[in-house]
């Protein structure tokens, strides 16, 4: 089936259905251009002041990774420039999320690679510390530690993290939920409101009878797809 138009809300959705802990990053991580999308395996790399460690973390990478930059979120420098995205796009990769700021946000928009942050920055880092044991094993976004035994997924809602081991179970999930909100968004525009194909009077007798039943039972016995 088509998995190109898949959103990260059907993927974490589809989580849900799955069973598999739902791992956004937080609500402020967006798109430098606004429509991109990004998918591919977590290339982690935490920052400590110095570039070296996202060209180190790009000479292993392989095509298709998105180099994950952890920079404890902090709004205060810009970790990531063109020269480095310019770099993971010559490397072959799919992307990169920034757990932290931007900046050279007019040389990123011509590169054409997906670049995900918090926001954008003129200054650049006036620290050095010391590189972390763990900086090319995992990376930290959000409350998430996050590496490449996890897929990432990027469009204009946010990020969402996958175990890849998992990864074929959830996006099967998501191509479900995603038909099923496709059939009732026709039927809608048909004019078959929500409420009747779900049944939503039939669930509120339900409920009435059984106070513990929930919206999300019932869904899933109907087959619709609002919730997950």
């Amino acid at each position: 089936m088509d998995r190109t138009d898949l959103t990260t809300a059907h993927i974490a959705d589809g989580c849900v259905r799955t069973g598999v802990p739902v791992r956004c990053a937080p609500a402020g991580m967006r798109p430098v251009v606004e429509g991109t999308r990004l998918a591919g395996r977590v290339l982690p790399a935490r920052h400590a002041g110095s570039v070296d460690v996202f060209l180190e973390a790009v000479a292993q990478a392989a095509p298709g990774d998105v180099l994950v930059v952890d920079n404890d979120g902090r709004t205060d420098e810009a970790c990531i420039g063109d020269l480095a995205v310019l770099e993971a796009a010559d490397a072959g990769l799919a992307g990169v999320v920034v757990w932290g700021l931007h900046r050279d946000t007019a040389d990123i928009r011509a590169i054409g690679l997906p670049v995900f942050s918090l926001g954008a920055l003129p200054a650049g880092p006036l620290r050095l510390d010391a590189r972390p044991p763990q900086a090319l094993r995992t990376a930290v976004v959000g409350q998430w530690t996050v590496g490449p035994a996890d897929l990432v997924f990027g469009d204009d809602d946010g990020v969402v993290f996958v175990p890849a081991a998992r990864a074929e179970e959830v996006l099967a999930a998501a191509e479900a939920i995603r038909d099923a909100e496709r059939r009732q968004a026709t039927r809608i525009r048909e004019g078959v409101p929500l409420r009747r194909q779900v049944g939503f009077d039939a669930y509120l007798t339900a409920r009435a009878a059984d106070p513990h039943l929930t919206f999300r039972e019932h869904l899933r016995a109907v087959g619709g797809a609002i919730e997950e």
